[in-house]
């Protein structure tokens, strides 16, 4: 692209790309000329999720510099360090995140005021969707674009440092909150050091219920704008009663620059809350995820109240989607709050296997298509049939809201068909469907007219930005329509037709009435 843009000069360069590459897959510049694709969109019952989709043009050795300085802490320790966990460091050959990943957008940490505009970014999405679609779209934003990676490393080790301690209590695998284990199970287990007064004040502030035990720290507090995560995580030696740290001590700046990611967040999802809008908060490589994945939560548990605001994201092929799933399902139940959810299949596989042969930690994906795709249904089913306990027992079924993010027809039709056999109807829009912009119209648009809640994920942004993401998507889309059989034969189908009436240009115009 960069060859073609120094031969034609930018202006027809941008001119030849509107009316190829991006005017297929991107909706325009800004949120004034992306308006007539909406209005399009929405005459056929498909509504957006909007996504300025503007990266950076960082060379390989910039974007590894600027990964590894912002993911080391200032006291010199990588996260992976000590007795650490080899999936949480940073790791050179990786640092690149871009490294076979073509679908999903980047951000690369430069300073706070980096990610100050990026929120005021996701900020500006909030209004071009609360304006141009009459407040029935959707912002997609990332956790990596609002704070230093290095805190999201640390706080993943933490949770997975804190899961392998409750293993030892539970006796089992497993999430702690699964086993309804209690604080008198807890008080046991710590056995002669639990009258210790460090190890009593830890025991007060663990999160229970009636239920038992939901969390080992207060969660609650760490989308709060004064936590520090250094006290937060300490938990007691069985042996010894000696509180202990599952994050190593974390400099005052640091501490500063957490608050400033959490700050954020708040502030878009406040954004979104006052607006009446949706946000999904997108999935990240699985270093990241764990803190990603607790955040969201938290977000969901304080604003999801009344209804789902605040979407998590999760990948199928990974191999513990469904029992992540589970969980999140569970303290959405308990600490009664509306559950959001993005299915898709993931964006980050062959990075996630190369990187966990690489580092020598255990691959966390499924081991194949098929395997996905079992984990896929697996995981909606589970959400469907608790959708139709909560219609069965006259609870809110918008209690739970599943976003089907699938180019797979027979994963589509599979959540159609569940939803037909339990009863859950396209009008009690608690199941949506959502495809990117310029594929698969085949099955967003009959969707949309038949009256489910359709999307169609739009990146925006001006030519010459957007273009890193979209040379990325040229790729992935080179492999996807080698195997897209269909779609090219509807299309070839679809041209025959117009040439034949003398219709090449043809634009046909939607009359949905909404259901």
């Amino acid at each position: 692209m960069k060859l073609m843009k120094a031969i034609f000069g930018d202006r027809f360069f941008a001119y030849l790309m509107k009316q190829t590459f991006y005017g297929q897959f991107v909706a325009g510049e800004d949120r004034i000329k992306i308006v007539p694709t909406l209005e399009r969109l929405r005459s056929f019952g498909v509504k957006p999720i909007l996504d300025y989709s503007v990266e950076e043009d960082l060379s390989q050795e910039e974007a590894e510099k600027r990964e590894v300085e912002s993911s080391l802490s200032s006291t010199g320790t990588n996260p992976g360090d000590a007795d650490s966990l080899p999936q949480y460091s940073v790791d050179k050959t990786f640092a690149d995140r871009r490294y076979k990943v073509q679908s999903a957008r980047t951000y690369f940490y430069l300073n706070e005021a980096t990610c100050e505009r990026n929120m005021e970014t996701f900020l500006e999405c909030l209004d071009a969707v609360k304006g141009a679609t009459f407040g029935t779209g959707i912002t997609a934003i990332k956790l990596t674009a609002l704070g230093r990676p290095q805190l999201l490393l640390q706080v993943s080790e933490v949770i997975m440092q804190a899961r392998r301690y409750m293993m030892d209590l539970a006796g089992s695998t497993g999430n702690i909150l699964t086993h309804h284990k209690t604080i008198q199970d807890l008080e046991r287990y710590l056995g002669h050091v639990a009258d210790k007064a460090e190890v009593k004040e830890f025991l007060k502030k663990v999160t229970s219920d009636k239920d038992g035990i939901l969390h080992l720290f207060p969660w609650t507090g760490i989308i709060n704008e004064d936590c520090q995560l250094s006290e937060t995580f300490r938990v007691p030696d069985p042996v010894t009663g000696q509180m202990r740290r599952l994050i190593s001590k974390i400099p005052p700046k640091e501490e500063e620059m957490f608050r400033n990611m959490i700050r954020r967040l708040n502030t878009i999802v406040k954004a979104a809350q006052d607006l009446d809008v949706r946000i999904m908060i997108d999935a990240e490589q699985t270093y990241f995820q764990p803190a990603i994945s607790r955040i969201t939560l938290e977000m969901m548990r304080r604003y999801n109240t009344e209804k789902a605001i605040v979407f998590n994201t999760y990948q199928c092929y990974l191999k513990d989607t469904y029992k992540e799933v589970c969980t999140d399902l569970e303290q959405a139940k308990r600490q009664n709050f509306y559950f959001g959810a993005k299915l898709v299949r993931g964006a980050y596989i062959e990075q996630e296997r190369a990187r966990a042969a690489a580092l020598g930690y255990e691959d966390p994906t499924n081991p194949s298509f098929e395997a996905t795709t079992e984990m896929y249904h697996k995981t909606l089913t589970e959400c469907l049939r608790r959708i139709r306990i909560l219609k069965d027992t006259n609870v809110d079924p918008k209690k739970i809201a599943i976003m089907v993010a699938s180019h797979n027809e027979d994963t589509v039709r599979f959540a159609i068909e569940q939803m037909k056999e339990i009863g859950i109807l396209p009008e009690d829009k608690v199941i949506c469907f959502g495809q990117l912009l310029g594929m698969c119209d085949y099955i967003t648009f009959p969707l949309g007219q038949a009256g489910y809640s359709a999307y169609k994920y739009i990146p925006y942004g001006p030519v010459n930005e957007v273009l890193p993401y979209l040379s990325r998507r040229a790729q992935e889309n080179k492999g996807v329509l080698q195997k897209i059989k269909k779609e090219k034969r509807l299309l070839l189908s679809e041209i025959t037709k117009r040439l034949a009436k003398g219709q090449l240009f043809y634009k046909p115009k939607g009359k949905y009435v909404p259901i």
